[in-house]
């Protein structure tokens, strides 16, 4: 039997029901190992593409026994079973999931970087992730999320969400 690895995983929402979007790929997560600890959600403004609703985000830690690229493939398959659909880079979408930390492990392998490589500059991950694991390192800058966060350049409007 394997050992479960403690995983944490970015969720996004801009389309539609964003809580109920988010809740409902949190209760799916859990059929890939088990959900320990979600984060609060935030509201958050987008980045990159700027021309679209605002998103909701949060951080689950899930324990799951299985590898990097079958978490991956699970949660590819949340967002398809959800009506994700991948029409614009960055663009609106009814749900986001993305692997931040595996672990301790680094991984560069078609279709998965691990950690996720823009983690570090994004406050709408480090934000919710610092809210359930601020010790947590990052396995390439050696640095805890909380540290990272403490480091990030204002900018980048990201509050705690307090409607449905």
């Amino acid at each position: 039997m394997e050992v479960p690895v403690t995983t944490y995983i970015s969720l996004g929402s801009n389309i539609g029901d964003r809580s109920a979007n988010l809740r409902e790929a949190i209760e799916r997560l859990g059929g890939l190992g088990q959900v320990v600890a979600a984060s609060s959600l935030y509201e958050t403004e987008p980045v990159e593409f700027t021309e679209q609703p605002w998103f909701l985000n949060g951080v689950v830690e899930l324990e799951t026994e299985l590898a990097p690229s079958e978490l991956l493939e699970g949660m590819l398959r949340i967002e398809q079973q959800m009506g994700r659909e991948r029409q614009q880079k960055n663009g609106p979408r009814k749900i986001d999931l993305d692997i931040v930390l595996f672990g301790d492990e680094i991984v560069k392998a078609p279709g998965v970087t691990i950690p996720h490589p823009a983690m570090h500059q994004r406050r709408f991950v480090l934000e919710p992730l610092a809210e359930i694991a601020p010790e947590a390192k990052h396995p390439v800058y050696r640095k805890t999320i909380r540290e990272l966060l403490e480091g990030l350049p204002p900018g980048q409007s990201v509050k705690k969400f307090t409607g449905q």
